[in-house]
């Protein structure tokens, strides 16, 4: 994660924090095939591609739709017959390359960016699909949803790029990790599960 100096402006803050998030998860599909960034690795199906492709559609609908500022590009996934299908938002077709989805979500980022750069953190906006009690909103209120939504799915990317190929970390030059080589992590590994199966005998 980067880091911010205290700033006096709050909506700043959040948005660098969120800007951030976005960058996270981006990188998590660099150096890799387009079989790669698709491949499920979760019982769930969780895939690096999907994740980026479901944060699109959260950010058209809570940056644009919420607050009367359609984002005007077409998203099939979320559309008629094809938005009824269960994840339909969680993975990408064959037909959907990774550039073009990639560079969507740059696309739907700018016109989030648009949204709060134009709107003050008290704006009201209304969330459709939420329920009647709650769907009343503020700009605020939108952006920390969305901050937590989008570091919550690069989480999750860091899980799943883990698993295709060992990478870890926020891979932005940071040292986020422990500073141990490939041995050093085998014997970390079986530390852990050492520990947790002796606490398992323990039952």
């Amino acid at each position: 994660m980067l880091f911010r100096m205290a700033d006096t402006d709050p909506k700043a803050d959040l948005q660098f924090s969120l800007q951030d998030a976005r960058d996270a998860l981006l990188r998590k599909l660099d150096g890799l095939s387009e079989y790669e960034v698709r491949r499920p690795l979760t019982p769930t199906a969780t895939n690096l591609l999907g994740l980026v492709k479901h944060l699109i559609g959260c950010e058209a609908r809570y940056f644009g739709d919420t607050f009367g500022r359609p984002f005007g590009e077409p998203l099939p996934w979320l559309e008629g017959d094809a938005a009824e299908e269960p994840n339909a938002d969680m993975w990408a077709t064959a037909e959907e390359s990774r550039g073009d989805l990639v560079r969507l979500y740059e696309r739907v980022c700018a016109h989030s960016d648009a949204t709060i750069a134009a709107l003050a953190l008290e704006d009201r906006g209304r969330v459709p699909h939420w329920p009647d009690d709650r769907a009343e909103v503020s700009l605020h209120r939108v952006l920390v949803h969305m901050l937590a939504e989008t570091h919550r799915h690069a989480g999750h990317a860091d899980i799943v790029r883990e698993l295709v190929d060992g990478a870890a970390g926020t891979g932005n030059g940071g040292d986020d990790t422990a500073p141990g080589d490939r041995g050093w992590w085998e014997s970390y590994r079986r530390r852990v599960e050492d520990a947790a199966r002796e606490a398992q005998g323990r039952e």
